[in-house]
Parts: C-alpha cells; structure tokens; sequence
C-alpha cells in the first residue's frame, strides 16, 4: 500500500495552485482570495528544479540531434570505443535522475496532491458516437490520382524514398513548426503566464476544468464558463473556442467572447498544457469531436446554440466541426485561412516543392475551405489587414492575404451566377483595399443600394429552396451582379486593422450576418 502510494507521488500530478471552490471556507491569513499558490517544501523544490533542467536539456538535445549526430561523426565519436564510456556516463545520470525523482515523491504530500487533481479537474469520456471509425472521426481524404495498376505498382515503387521522407518530415520537426505550441520548451516558458491565467478563469469567473477522453485516447484538457444564470441573452448561447498553434485556452481567443457575455468553452489541442497526443489533423478532428459531445450531453446545450470561433489554424477544427455537425448556430473564423499548402510552400525552400506538397496533403492537410463549403449556416470572417502570418508575400500586401482565398471560395460555391468573372473582379478590388476610406470608396464607386441587394436575396429565398448553392443573378444585369457581389463580401467579412497575433477586442466579435 504505501509503495503504490509512492509510485502515486512520483508519477502523479505536479500541485501549482490551490483553488478554493465559492461553498469552501477559506483558510486563515487568506481572507478575501478564492486561491492561493503552492509553497513546496525545501526538498521538493529542488529535486522539482533539477528535474525541470534535466527536461530542458533533453529538449534542447533532442531538437538539435541532427545537428550533433553529424558534429559528432565528423569528429569520430561515433564508434565503439567511443561510445561505451558514453552510454556508462548516460547511465549513470538516469540513475542518478531516477533517485531525484524518487526523492521528489517522498517529499510530496500525496493527500494534498490527489485532493487538488481530482476536485480542481473531472474526466469524461466521450459517448457512443455513430460518426467514429476505428482511427476515429472522418476526415475530408486528397482526391487521388487515376493510374492503371500496372502504373500504380509502378509509381509506388518510385514514391517509396518520397513517402519515406514526407513521415520523417511530418513527425519530427514539422509538425512542431505547424504547431509549435506543442514544443516542451515553450511550454516551459509560458507555464507562470499559463497557471495565471488558468487561476483567473476558475477564481473570477468560477471556471470548470474538465478533461475529456476522446475516442483516440487523448485526454483534451477544458475550461468551460458558465453565463446561463446570468439572465443575458448572450449567455444563454456557447461559443467553443479553437485556438491557434501557439495558443492555450489559458491566455489565447477565449477571452475575446467572455468579455462579450457568452458562455464559454475553450479547450487545448492535443499535446499543448494539459492535453496529451500530438496534434495530426486526425488527433484534432478526434478532440474536436468529444468538445462538441461533451457541450451537448453533459453542459445541455443544443447544436442551435452552439457558435464555433476560431484564430488562425484553429480554422481547421472549427470548419471540420460545423461540417460534421451541420446544425451548428453560426462560425466565426478570425485570422484564419482556405488552404495550408500555400503558406508551407512561402516557408520551404523552391527546390523542395514536389516534397512539401507530398507531406502535406499526406500528413497534414487542412483543407478549410473544402470543409466550410460543407457547411450551410451563418459565416463570419475577420481579416487582418497586416497579418504577417497568412499572407504569402508579406503584411504589407493585403491581397497575398489566405483570408481572401477563404472569402473567395465561399461566395464562389454559395452564389455560382453572381460571382462571375466581373463579380470576382470587383470583389478582388474590395478586398485590396487596407483601411476603411478605401473600402467606402470603392463601395460607393459601384453604388451598391443595400437595400436593394437585401430585397434581391430575400425574395430568392421565399420562392426557392434555401440549399446553397444558389442561382440568384443568373437573369441579372452585370451592374447588378457586381452590386450584389460587393454586398455579400461585406456582409461575410470584417476587417480589423491590426496584425495576426493581436487580441481580437469584445468589440469586434460580432455575430454572422443572416438574411
């Protein structure tokens, strides 16, 4: 019993603060504060720091072992005599490391550590949910490419190093580039920012930190505030957050609708804080898919009264959700993108092309738009106008901006007979514009009446059927079809004059346009 109790200690939770739940009495000299931070005992601090630097430099040795194979192979360690005083040497420190870790877990005060771990934080587990396979929800594939066999066999053969490499490529340091979020060290360096902000949520806005088990065995760390009893009417609906790939529900978007009123839920991607796995498309499908489940059967709220908002790469989960559950209230995508293939190709080198476009639509293909076409509902997208991120040339032109492609594509599908050459013309020349007098200019240089665009599209809808795509403006004039175009790009979009990473304010978290 008390050698499970250890083991307990040594691989159980890391205690940083302690939250007092608004029915706990508070304790003695911590009048008027809903928590406090953990004080560890002089040896648990310090075997905690020997242990912190030992994962720093095994980060710091892992990301530049390449680097350090070839150093050490040109120089001739590599060879037995070389190497067995070496592995002597690493032995000895995992020995030594292992005693640290043992003394780290006598000096734990397990009560205090499970008592925090199991009130501060619940489980749940995904229920049975018709749209999982064995790998788990499904994903939009690339459309392959038609061969003979004889071809097939043939090109499989001659893609075989190619395949190879792509794996190689996207399990090691590209998918830490897609998501660096999910890098230790950085995750190291933001935990004070990270802990504050965990606080915060629970202790001013009695946040609830929940963990879900997704189908893929991830466990998806949550933090979910509760404005039903509030009496707004904002409160009464959630907006499920999907952060970027450096963002934390701790300090990232979720903020932006909490400050408006909402109900929020936020939630982590795999790999980053406290969630476990490692962020492939397929892993954040499978996350976003228990979130969703887990809004629905243990929070109580319906589809209808669920939005979806999403920064930057966060872009992928949300499409991938409103797709799979189409009765989903309305999107918001912020700073987000149609297509990933384009902003990898700006980072590789030229000579790379026929690689990087193998590893990503084989390993990490987020399709955005071909997702979001999917869907039939309310859409909002916000752009920002420097984003240095999204864009393909650089912030300063806004027309190499991914956001515009997004844009683009949608009203394309949506409305196939208004967005003809000379509409796609017009709203090209909308989207060049970089501040709000430009916009205006060209709005009015077409003489959009808004009223009448508004008039247009209603009484298409009360005659026809609702499905998009539609074909309002097949028997229209050009002038019309370019009024019409104009319109809808700007009931679609907003823009926000600022850079990618910069907070979205309340202010500008508005909901989708509705006819």
């Amino acid at each position: 019993m008390a050698g499970s109790m250890w083991l307990r200690c040594i691989l159980g939770p890391h205690l940083q603060r302690i939250h007092r739940s608004p029915d706990q009495s508070r304790p003695e000299g911590r009048a008027g504060r809903r928590g406090w931070s953990y004080q560890p005992r002089s040896l648990e601090k310090h075997t905690d720091s020997i242990i912190g630097w030992a994962s720093a430099l095994w980060s710091l040795s892992y990301y530049s072992s390449p680097l350090l194979l070839c150093y050490l192979y040109r120089k001739g360690y590599i060879c037995s005599s070389k190497l067995v005083p070496v592995s002597q040497y690493l032995g000895t420190v995992l020995v030594c490391l292992l005693g640290v870790a043992c003394l780290r877990g006598k000096a734990t005060d397990l009560f205090t550590v499970t008592a925090y771990f199991f009130l501060s934080v619940s489980f749940w587990t995904e229920v049975s949910n018709p749209k999982l396979s064995k790998a788990g929800v499904s994903l939009l594939k690339p459309e392959p490419k038609l061969r003979g066999a004889a071809d097939s066999v043939l090109h499989s053969v001659r893609t075989l190093p190619c395949h190879i490499i792509s794996f190689l490529i996207a399990h090691s340091f590209g998918r830490r580039m897609l998501y660096p979020g999910s890098v230790g060290l950085l995750q190291k360096a933001m935990r004070p920012m990270l802990l504050q902000g965990q606080a915060r949520l629970i202790e001013e806005f009695d946040g609830q930190r929940n963990k879900l088990v997704a189908c893929d065995g991830n466990e998806i760390d949550t933090m979910f505030v509760d404005r039903r009893r509030d009496g707004g009417q904002t409160g009464q609906t959630l907006v499920i957050c999907c952060e970027g790939n450096a963002g934390f529900y701790e300090v990232g978007c979720m903020n932006t609708p909490l400050e408006g009123g909402y109900s929020v839920l936020g939630w982590n991607h795999p790999g980053f804080g406290g969630s476990t796995g490692v962020p492939f498309p397929q892993n954040e499908a499978n996350a976003m898919d228990v979130v969703i489940q887990f809004a629905m059967h243990k929070l109580g709220f319906q589809l209808t009264e669920i939005v979806v908002y999403a920064w930057s790469i966060g872009g992928f989960t949300a499409s991938w959700a409103v797709m799979s559950y189409p009765e989903i209230q309305s999107l918001v995508l912020d700073a987000s993108f149609d297509d990933l293939l384009p902003l990898a190709l700006k980072v590789m080198p030229d000579s790379w092309r026929p690689l990087v476009q193998h590893t990503v639509r084989q390993y990490m293909n987020l399709n955005n738009a071909k997702q979001l076409l999917k869907y039939q509902g309310p859409v909002l997208l916000i752009r920002r106008t420097r984003d240095e991120i999204i864009t393909t040339t650089g912030p300063e032109d806004v027309m190499s901006n991914r956001g515009n492609d997004l844009l683009l594509k949608l009203l394309q599908f949506r409305y196939p007979k208004i967005m003809t050459d000379e509409g796609v013309r017009a709203v090209r020349q909308w989207l060049g514009c970089s501040n709000p007098l430009e916009e205006a200019s060209v709005y009015s240089g077409y003489e959009v009446d808004d009223d009448w665009c508004v008039s247009v599209l209603q009484s298409y809808q009360a005659d026809r059927d609702v499905l998009f795509p539609w074909s309002v403006g097949e028997d229209m004039t050009l002038e019309g079809r370019r009024q019409l175009a104009l319109f809808l790009a700007r009931k679609y979009m907003r823009n926000f004059e600022t850079t990618h990473c910069t907070p979205l304010p309340a202010s500008e978290f508005h909901s989708p346009w509705r006819l």
